[in-house]
Order: structure tokens, then C-alpha cells, then sequence
């Protein structure tokens, strides 16, 4: 009996940064634990990781690359973001008064 399904010939490889254990697959950077990548997830790990922890053993394509996001753009988010609730708190605050 012979099989006439055609068989795909799918292959998956996977990576590993030696130096922090990001992870690429099919030549893609996947996040660990959720696989969730985007565009420029490699500069955004550079600028979060390689370019400050990085070494020789580093496989991160976009590592030395600026660009990307950083713990000081997420610091001024986070601070942005307080920043602006604190404000939206405070106007109701003087509109209702304490109720």
C-alpha cells in the first residue's frame, strides 16, 4: 500500500543566545513564553539587553544598532503615564469634590 499524500517539507530551526537565551525561530526573534515577535523586536532587545549586556557570544543581528526601545524610553512612559492619571484623578477630584 503506498501513500499518496504529499508530504511538506516544513522545517523548523531554532536559536538560542548563548549569552541571555533569546530565542529565534525560522531566522525570527520570538519573546519567551508568549512567541510573540514584531518588526523590530530584535533592535528592541538590543536596546533593551544586547547593547548594555551583551558580549561576543551575543547572536542578536541588531545588536550595537541604535534604535529600539530602552529602559529609559519605558521609564519615561511609565512616568508619563503616572504623570497623567495623577492629573485626570486630580481634575475630578476638583470637578465632584469628595463624594
Amino acid at each position: 500500500m503506498t501513500n499518496d499524500k504529499e508530504l511538506s517539507d516544513l522545517k523548523i530551526e531554532r536559536k538560542e543566545c548563548p549569552k541571555c537565551g533569546a530565542a529565534w525561530i525560522n531566522g525570527k526573534h520570538v519573546f519567551r513564553g508568549t512567541a510573540a515577535s514584531y518588526d523590530k523586536s530584535e533592535l528592541d532587545l538590543a536596546g533593551l539587553v544586547c547593547n548594555k549586556l551583551g558580549n561576543e557570544e551575543c547572536i542578536n543581528p541588531s545588536k550595537g544598532k541604535d534604535g529600539g526601545q530602552t529602559w529609559e524610553y519605558r521609564s519615561g512612559y511609565i512616568d508619563g503615564t503616572y504623570a497623567a492619571k495623577k492629573k485626570t484623578m486630580e481634575d475630578m477630584r476638583d470637578q465632584f469634590g469628595d463624594l
